[in-house]
């Protein structure tokens, strides 16, 4: 492994020990065993590296999610949304420090252009792979740049992250991927009649 992902893989651990907002560059270079200049020349800054760990984090969630969508040709693009929010409320508990270290970084984000952009980017790639799903499970040929696959993934990503939120704040009170269907069902008939 090179000093990039030394540091990314030690990101993402103290982002779960520590949290994003008492990590110091310092302990980065410790539990990378590489330097504080490889910082600067791979990052930019610890927010930066920061940052891409939890990008990188998320980027996987996004993935496995939509491989639980994806994996049944045949099921319906209703059922589909709720085995991914299912599967997603079920991967909280075990995500909990890293969700927590998100909200601290999304603070300091406002703050920063280029950390603002960096979460930007994120969301445009997110955005782009569920607007892909939404167009793959019509399988009628709307493409993923049809508004309404846009629309309906910044859908998606907006419940994920709502939810996330609510239940940081209120595990039991968070709602259930059942109750949500009904939401779902309504927006995607709105959507795309007759699919």
């Amino acid at each position: 492994m090179g000093h990039r992902e030394e540091l990314l893989a030690a990101a993402r651990r103290l982002l779960e020990e520590k949290g994003y907002a008492h990590i110091t560059a310092r302990d980065l270079v410790a539990a990378s065993d590489t330097n504080l200049h490889s910082i600067g020349y791979h990052f930019g800054s610890k927010a930066g590296l920061l940052n891409a760990a939890i990008g990188e984090v998320f980027e996987e969630w996004t993935d496995k999610l939509a491989s639980i969508a994806m994996a049944e040709p045949a099921v319906p693009p209703i059922e589909r949304g709720r085995r991914a929010w299912a599967a997603m409320l079920d991967s909280l508990p075990a995500s909990r420090a890293l969700l927590l270290s998100y909200v601290e970084a999304l603070a300091q984000a406002e703050r920063t252009e280029s950390l603002r952009e960096q979460f930007a980017e994120q969301y445009r790639r997110c955005r782009a792979k569920v607007a892909e799903l939404v167009a793959r499970s019509l399988a009628d040929g709307t493409t993923a740049d049809d508004p309404r696959c846009q629309a309906v993934a910044s859908f998606v990503i907006a419940i994920c992250d709502g939810l996330a939120v609510q239940w940081l704040l209120d595990p039991d009170g968070a709602p259930t991927s059942e109750q949500l269907t009904a939401g779902l069902e309504a927006m995607w008939a709105a959507s795309f009649p007759g699919a």
